[in-house]
């Protein structure tokens, strides 16, 4: 009959394990495509670049999936959060890893524009890749890394006084969050600092979640 809801199932969508991952997945393509990026661009005015098109290629094409996996990972903490989640803090958390994942990409595009420039006879290549090399450099480690650590540091607090994650993991974030929020460095171990944290944590999320096995009858 029309209307009834009797034999109806209503199953609660539930975050699945493998989800967990995503933040492995994202150190490991964002980590690749900041290093193919930095590595490929020059390091002064004048210095020759053209021959490092392939890799500039490459750290455009992960960078966007990097982007993916990335949200993934901020739906795995919030699920785990739960009822626990705080509204300030889960607003700063939720903002600072979207304004981080936005300076990402803005970067990527600047990077894609240098490319483009490249292809350019005519252009002013060294100038203008120099330009756009700096820029990049500053919506990465100044805005972008800040930004990263807002997000750490949001989360070390709510970690703390929720117990989710062990007191140790909770202190070692708070210790990278400041260091990213003062330390003003365009070194690329700066930059990295955020991946490979990100994949500590997912690594954590795995072992920790890992499904009990069931014993035989």
């Amino acid at each position: 009959m029309a209307g009834t809801r009797g034999d109806a199932e209503y199953h609660r969508l539930r975050t699945p394990r493998a989800a967990a991952v995503a933040g492995v997945v994202f150190g490991v393509l964002f980590a690749s495509s900041i290093v193919l990026l930095r590595s490929a661009l020059p390091g002064a005015a004048g210095t020759p670049w053209v021959s490092h098109q392939t890799q500039i290629t490459a750290a455009l094409v992960l960078a966007p999936f990097a982007g993916i996996a990335f949200l993934w990972f901020i739906g795995v903490i919030r699920d785990r959060l739960g009822e626990l989640e705080d509204r300030f803090f889960s607003t700063v958390f939720l903002g600072s890893g979207l304004l981080f994942l936005a300076t990402t990409f803005v970067s990527m595009a600047l990077a894609g524009g240098m490319l483009a420039i490249s292809r350019l006879p005519t252009a002013p290549q060294n100038d203008l890749v120099y330009f756009g090399r700096e820029v990049m450099l500053h919506v990465n480690n100044v805005y972008g890394v800040r930004m990263a650590g807002v997000f750490m540091i949001s989360l070390g607090t709510i970690w703390l006084r929720t117990g989710l994650m062990p007191r140790w993991l909770a202190v070692a974030t708070y210790v990278l969050s400041l260091t990213l929020l003062v330390v003003v460095s365009f070194s690329l171990w700066v930059t990295l600092v955020f991946p490979v944290w990100v994949m500590v944590i997912s690594v954590y999320i795995l072992a920790v979640d890992r499904p009990e096995s069931v014993p035989p009858d």
